[in-house]
């Protein structure tokens, strides 16, 4: 049975991991990341909603461009 393509996943998942991690950390150090133009934002007297539109996007596009560098066919 061959291993090499499992072991190669865990590190990947691993990489990913720290790197999610780093975010998590990091964030609040980050000035603009959840207070972009586009985010959605709305408060009440007894009600607060917040959905990161353009955050989700521009982290989601981050995140396609770096596994496209690690899985991309070339």
């Amino acid at each position: 049975m061959e291993f090499q393509p499992f072991g190669k996943v865990i590190i990947i998942v691993g990489i990913f991991l720290v790197v999610l991690g780093l975010l998590i950390v990091l964030s609040p150090k980050i000035p603009f990341l959840g207070r972009l133009p586009g985010d959605i934002y709305i408060k009440r007297e007894n009600f607060s909603f917040y959905f990161p539109v353009i955050t989700s996007i521009l982290v989601s596009l981050v995140i396609t461009i770096i596994l496209n560098l690690f899985f991309g066919r070339r």
